[in-house]
Formats: structure tokens, sequence, C-alpha cells
């Protein structure tokens, strides 16, 4: 039996990076999938590639490829119809659902500094990274609540912690969705839902290679000291000399998404719990 043996999680931003490791992580330990994904490119401000169709279905493969269930849904975060249509669709086909990961998230890079961010690009970040949770909040906490209880992990980050720079709509949506776990922690807690935020650093995804971060090294020297990691490659020799590792391996994150959502984290709720290499403690 795995972990979360029969479980249906439903996780948004499953197309790529994050979303689908934790997909087939879930899957390897037992569980059904509800894949959710934008599945277009919805700006052309972000300077890396959203998932496309094809993305998605290659998660589903994935995620067949463990003898476990997989349904594709094309919805955006932003739109409430969507979502409460996705998880209606996801109780159709599978009756019901027992856990959530609100994954979604974009974001983009100013050298020239947060003053520099402009009103399409604030919404497009907090309307998707913070109004995205809510929306998949209110679609799929009904659905928990009528499955007798479950787990909500959301994907916040280590700027959702620290004052990271230079990018503020980014840190304010991060920060945003602590909120919303803390408070729908203890609303939710009567109905036998444990909701969470975990905070990674930064991981290598499409996100994590954006081109504009790159940019903002010489110019915001914050950004660097905001980033950087204090724990080493752990798959490094021992005798190695130190270094520390600079991004995660999405991987490393869904472990961390799998004892959440797993009963071995039953008594686990209102936490704000790091996967972030040892950044937010950093001095």
């Amino acid at each position: 039996m795995g972990r979360v043996q029969d479980k249906v999680v439903f996780i948004t931003g499953a197309g790529v990076g994050q979303g689908r490791s934790h997909a087939v992580a879930l899957a390897k330990e037992g569980a059904d999938i509800v894949a959710v994904d934008v599945c277009h490119q919805v700006s052309d401000r972000v300077q890396y590639s959203y998932a496309t169709e094809a993305d998605l279905d290659e998660t589903r493969k994935l995620v067949e490829n463990t003898g476990r269930r997989c349904l594709t849904v094309v919805a955006d975060v932003r739109d409430s119809t969507a979502m409460k249509d996705a998880a209606a669709r996801a109780v159709r086909e599978f009756d019901h659902i027992d856990a959530v990961c609100a994954n979604a998230g974009v974001c983009t890079f100013h050298k020239e500094g947060s003053l520099s961010i402009t009103e399409d690009v604030y919404d497009l970040i907090v309307d998707t990274n913070l109004k995205g949770v809510w929306n998949t909040i209110q679609a799929t906490a009904p659905r928990l609540i009528e499955a007798g209880g479950g787990s909500i992990v959301i994907t916040s980050s280590a700027a959702g912690i620290r004052g990271q720079v230079p990018y503020a709509h980014y840190v304010a949506a991060k920060h945003g969705v602590v909120g919303l776990m803390k408070a729908f922690a203890n609303e939710l807690a009567p109905h036998r839902i444990r909701v969470n935020t975990i905070h990674p650093t930064g991981v290598l995804t499409a996100m994590g290679g954006d081109p504009s971060a790159f940019e903002c090294a010489e110019p915001q020297p914050l950004f660097i000291q905001g980033a950087a990691n204090v724990l080493p490659d752990l798959d490094a020799p021992a005798g190695h000399p130190y270094s520390p590792i600079p991004v995660l391996a999405a991987e490393e994150i869904s472990k961390t998404v799998l004892f959440l959502l797993s009963d071995d984290a039953r008594y686990i709720t209102g936490v704000q719990l790091p996967v972030d290499a040892g950044n937010v403690n950093k001095p």
C-alpha cells in the first residue's frame, strides 16, 4: 500500500515543473490525479514558456505509467467558474476529492526594481498566485467536506517568508497565500481538513531558468543574496568542497508534498514548511 493509496489529488499547474513532479510522485504512492493547467501563454510579459496541452497530456501518460488514473483539465486558476467546473468534473470522474495541491504560479523579474512593475504585470502575478489559490480552495474545499476531510497544500515560496527583491508583486502574493492558509486551517479544521503551505527555494523548472532573472544579478545585488541557499548538494561526495546548492530538483519538493498529504502528517495543519536548503534561515 502506498502512502496516499486510493486518494484523489487535485493539482493545479500540473502540466510541467513542480506540478508534474507532484502528480507523478503521488501516483507512485497510490493516488489518482486530477491534473489542471491553463495550457497557453497567458502573457507575453512572462519570459518563460507556460505548459501546453501536449505537456499536460505527457503528465497524464506519466501518471498512467504508474498504474494510476489521471484526469486532465484545461482551466485557468484565475477563473473561478472554470475551477468549480474542474472540481465538478473530478467528482464525476472519481466520485470524490481527498487532497489538493494549489500549485499553479507565475513570476516576472525586474532588473530595474519593483517600482518598474506595471499594473498589468502586477495583476497577472497576484491574480494567478493569490486569487488562483483562493479560487482553487473555493472550488475544492466543499468537495473535501463532502468526502469527510482531507488535506490542502499551497505552494508559497521562500519569498513568502523573506522580503526578496526585485519582484515585490510575487513576494506580496506568496505572503498572501500564507494568510489564506492560516485562516482556512482554522476554518476547515472542524471538517477534518488540514491546510499548510510549502516554501521552496529556487527550483529547477522553467520559472527557475527565466533569463530575465539572471539579468537582475548585477543591478540588484540583494537578488543574489536572497536566492542563496546554505546546504550543499547532498548527492555530491562527502569530501567535496563546500558550495551552496543553487537550486533544488522539483522531486525534492514533491517529497514534502507527499508527506503533508499523507496520513503521516495527519495532525499537522497551519504550518509554513520551508523546503529551501536553509534559504530562509540564513543570516
